[in-house]
């Protein structure tokens, strides 16, 4: 039964990582309805996101290596083997500062938060509440943001702020997406790049996160679940992840995330409903 409930968790991982909808709120809330009735926890959770930032990995490869690529080439002052000399302003580059940059806001506060994420924050009312706010916040994003700037228009600034908003993913109901994606909107960012932006910036983060949960969980097995069915999860969650990535990236250059502002508001609104009436307790 492990097994099953570990593929199920890895399905529902993969299917709502990347949509602005908060894959941490849905494992938290679907451990409760599980037979084992369990919270999967922070460790099962990050260690299955690893599964995920390897579907992101895939998908945007060429960004990425190229990205990598220029960053490096950039600190030449000769020109490389192409006869070119990459500039510190290139927009390549400058994702790359952006990158490493908007990452350390995340790394601070998930380290000194460690209790707090553990414990506090999987509190299934606070879920409820951001679930609901943020989608709030999505919506108003995307209906008010301008959606002109391409992401080779990025700022230091926004990028910064944008990496900021990032940790607020920590708090499961939230959306590391869905609060990266608005930060992008808001500044007036088209939803593609803001989404792009988003899954790039989150790679170093969640890879980090993952590796620290699953060396940490050595001699202690991640939670009700063990290393296979950990293993399993995430495996499923990359494959199913990977579709996702695909469908989300075309969606959204013709659609609006309206869909799932109101699926935010609605699930928020049932959680809160099955609190209040005793169904679910909150820990």
């Amino acid at each position: 039964m492990s097994f099953i409930e570990a593929i199920l968790l890895g399905l529902m991982q993969g299917l709502t990582e990347f949509l602005p909808i908060s894959s941490s709120a849905h494992l938290r809330i679907m451990g409760e309805f599980l037979p084992s009735a369990t919270d999967p926890g922070a460790t099962f959770t990050a260690i299955t996101q690893l599964g995920t930032e390897a579907a992101v990995i895939i998908f945007f490869w060429k960004d990425i290596t190229r990205i990598i690529g220029r960053w490096f080439r950039s600190f030449r002052s000769t020109p490389d083997a192409s006869g070119e000399v990459v500039a510190s302003n290139d927009p390549d580059v400058r994702l790359g500062w952006l990158i490493i940059i908007g990452t350390i806001p995340i790394v601070i506060l998930g380290y000194l938060a460690q209790d707090y994420i553990r414990d506090t924050f999987r509190s299934l009312w606070l879920v409820a509440i951001v679930l609901i706010v943020f989608g709030i916040i999505l919506g108003l994003a995307d209906w008010l943001g301008r959606k002109v700037r391409p992401l080779d228009q990025m700022t230091y600034g926004h990028g910064i702020a944008i990496g900021i908003a990032q940790m607020l993913a920590l708090i499961p109901g939230v959306s590391r997406s869905g609060a990266t994606t608005s930060a992008g909107l808001a500044f007036g960012y088209t939803r593609v790049a803001a989404a792009r932006f988003s899954f790039l910036l989150a790679i170093p983060a969640v890879f980090g996160a993952g590796l620290y949960e699953l060396v940490n969980s050595f001699g202690e097995p991640a939670g009700f679940y063990g290393y296979a069915e950990t293993a399993v999860a995430t495996l499923v969650a990359f494959i199913v992840g990977y579709v996702v990535i695909a469908f989300l990236m075309k969606y959204i250059s013709t659609h609006s995330f309206m869909p799932f502002v109101i699926y935010r508001i609605v699930l928020g609104g049932t959680l809160l409903v099955l609190l209040g009436t005793g169904v679910l307790q909150a820990l």
